[in-house]
């Protein structure tokens, strides 16, 4: 779990970037989160836009990504998500204590 301290740092850092994983009418597939996998591992720091038409289906599929990948959701503005999930060999984001 992530302190409201730390959430705020990578809410900062996560402003500037766009999303790189496109979530569209079809939901989630194996390839969807095996591609946001890939990109956490590369960056740490991750935005998905989910272009789903209703709020509560957009809301848990933004969910369901963050347990199938072991991210943490950081923050969730209309249809966009922010995710972290650190390296396990060499952490490239230092979080505040």
């Amino acid at each position: 779990m992530l302190s409201d301290a730390q959430r705020k740092h990578l809410r900062r850092l996560g402003h500037d970037r766009n999303p790189i994983v496109l979530v569209g009418q079809g939901g989630i597939s194996p390839n969807l989160v095996a591609e946001l996998d890939r990109a956490l591992t590369d960056h740490e720091l991750v935005k998905v836009r989910a272009r789903v038409g209703d709020r509560d289906v957009r809301d848990g599929i933004l969910d369901e990504l963050a347990k199938a990948t072991g991210a943490e959701l950081v923050q969730r503005i209309g249809h966009v998500a922010l995710y972290y999930r650190p390296r396990k060999d060499k952490p490239g984001i230092l979080l505040p204590a």
